[in-house]
């Protein structure tokens, strides 16, 4: 975990990290009934600020201190400094839980049992794409998804809106993304 820990904060201290909440967050906030919210990865905060400032009570996971220590200290932020390798979420507490650019297909089965009854789980990342067709691919195959994974990897949760599309990384890299929002029922 320490040379996890290690790296993750190397990586906040040099690459580029987006400022802004995500858009598939902003556009979609109102699905889910305000109450508690879950932020895993939250990184420096961008979404677990914006989740805490649109009412939620948010707890704001991450393996980075350093990336913590940016997250603003607020009554309804409940920042957990943990490995999401061993960490056991909470059953049924979620009213939404936020997902934003990290993978951990381990993680599936915890983040619906998470969720309340109606909970709203919101989720994107990178999508794995032809070497040859010039995108940008994560340095580990374990990080990107296969074409289509998340509909079936929730079939659980009600599809409100899937899509994967191409976009552009903060390095200028085109790179393939896939949106998801489920609801538990």
């Amino acid at each position: 975990m320490l040379k996890d820990k290690e790296r993750w904060n190397e990586k906040y201290l040099v690459a580029p990290m987006p400022k802004e909440s995500s858009e598939i967050l902003i556009k979609n906030i109102s699905l889910a009934q305000k109450g508690r919210a879950l932020d895993i990865a939250c990184g420096m905060g961008r979404n677990t600020h914006y989740l805490a400032d649109n009412g939620f009570i948010v707890d704001a996971i991450d393996l980075s201190d350093y990336a913590l220590k940016k997250v603003r200290e607020a009554d309804n932020i409940n920042k957990i400094d943990a490995d999401l390798d061993t960490y056991t979420f909470k059953e049924n507490t979620y009213d939404l839980i936020l997902k934003i650019n990290y993978l951990d297909r381990k993680m599936f089965p915890n983040i619906i049992k998470a969720l309340k009854k109606e909970g709203i789980f919101i989720y994107e990342t990178f999508v794995k794409t032809p070497l040859d067709a010039g995108y940008h691919n994560p340095t580990n195959p374990d990080f990107h998804l296969e074409l289509q994974e998340l509909p079936k990897a929730f079939a659980e949760l009600e599809v409100l809106f899937y899509e994967e599309n191409d976009a552009i990384n903060l390095r200028g890299e085109k790179v393939r993304i896939a949106s998801f929002i489920g609801k538990k029922k």
